[in-house]
């Protein structure tokens, strides 16, 4: 039995664009340590490339999306193979436009309640929103 009963989303993606965020964080906190821009900067620079080669990694199947996947997927080299039709709810996803927000799984939102009461704006009765700031 494993020791933790959770997938904790341990890819490819994730392993490789630590790995070059790390480096990136290591450049440019030398280049505090020594005070130079361009440590910095290039520090920076690999930063921004972590981040896109994650992302590009992710989009390629090495990722996984958000929620609850089965026990034969946890694996860090398991490749997904939703990544194609994007996963809901993945910003990364939608970004590419793979996917638009709440579509697949339904997306839960309150409407409006109106709330009967004696609010009046000029002189006219109206209905007023609930949770609404009635500070007169």
């Amino acid at each position: 039995m494993s020791a933790h009963q959770y997938d904790h989303g341990h890819t490819v993606a994730g392993w490789v664009g630590t790995a070059i965020g790390s480096v990136g964080a290591v450049v440019a906190g030398a280049g505090v340590c020594f005070v130079s821009g361009v440590l910095i900067a290039g520090g920076l620079a690999i930063g921004v490339v972590a981040l896109l080669v994650t992302w590009a990694l992710h989009l390629a199947g090495w990722g996984k999306g958000p929620g609850i996947r089965p026990r034969a997927e946890w694996g860090w080299r398991v490749r997904d193979s939703g990544a194609r039709a994007g996963h809901d709810e993945c910003l990364g996803c939608r970004l590419a436009g793979r996917r638009k927000a709440g579509s697949g799984r339904t997306a839960e939102v309150a409407g409006a309640v109106p709330v009967r009461g004696d609010v009046s704006v000029g002189g006219e009765p109206e209905a007023a929103a609930v949770g609404a700031d009635s500070g007169r």
